[in-house]
């Protein structure tokens, strides 16, 4: 009772990660295949196989070669633990080649092509002269890549932006362009359907608030 009388005396709100809209996430894939090198090559992969993969940071930066196979409608990606797979078994994700421009299959690829895996992590570190190391990003370094890509593409308050900023914006963007629930739930491995309502009732709170009838009168 005393935590509690103190929560409500001095309680913050709750700190929430920016959903990555999809038109925020074609212009930070095009400011990448601009630069065209080495590290725009691994960040385009991340950032197009995070958000369609719904993936968690720490899946995400944990994945290796052999945990993803390519077929032909696409790749499937197997995740060998997750937050809902405590016993270890794997869940699979499987993800379908998408357009020329936000395909995650044809990133991870070009990312394949340019690093020459033997195996292994897949996102691994870059040193300044393009050296590619044996060890993968750091759960802070993907965020400071994801803030970085939202400050030079001139997104207000980058700082607000971080790896659940993709597992938001599939969620969100998913549902704006009309896939049911169960889908997003499945595909995001999400257990609670409230959580998925929360990301979407959010990303939707402009277009949905009750102003906009006031606007049109």
């Amino acid at each position: 009772r005393t935590i509690s009388g103190i929560s409500r005396l001095h309680g913050k709100p709750r700190k929430q990660a920016l959903a990555l809209r999809l038109e925020d996430l074609d212009r930070m894939v095009g400011f990448l295949d601009e630069k065209g090198d080495a590290i725009s090559f691994r960040n385009r992969a991340l950032l197009l196989v995070g958000f369609f993969g719904a993936l968690r940071r720490s899946e995400l930066i944990s994945l290796k070669w052999e945990d993803v196979q390519f077929v032909t409608d696409g790749m499937i990606v197997t995740l060998p633990r997750s937050k809902t797979d405590q016993m270890g078994e794997g869940t699979r994700c499987v993800i379908p080649f998408g357009n020329e421009s936000r395909c995650p299959v044809r990133a991870l690829i070009d990312w394949r092509q340019a690093s020459h895996p033997s195996g292994g992590l897949i996102f691994r570190r870059i040193s300044k002269t393009g050296t590619i190391s044996e060890k993968g990003i750091s759960p802070r370094h993907w965020n400071r890549i994801l803030r970085q890509l939202a400050k030079d593409i001139g997104l207000p308050n980058p700082e607000q932006f971080s790896s659940h900023s993709l597992r938001r914006g599939f969620a969100t963007e998913a549902s704006r362009l009309g896939a049911s629930m169960p889908s997003i739930q499945r595909h995001g491995r999400w257990r609670s359907t409230k959580t998925v309502l929360e990301y979407i009732e959010a990303g939707r709170q402009f277009a949905d608030s009750a102003v906009n009838v006031l606007f049109k009168s």
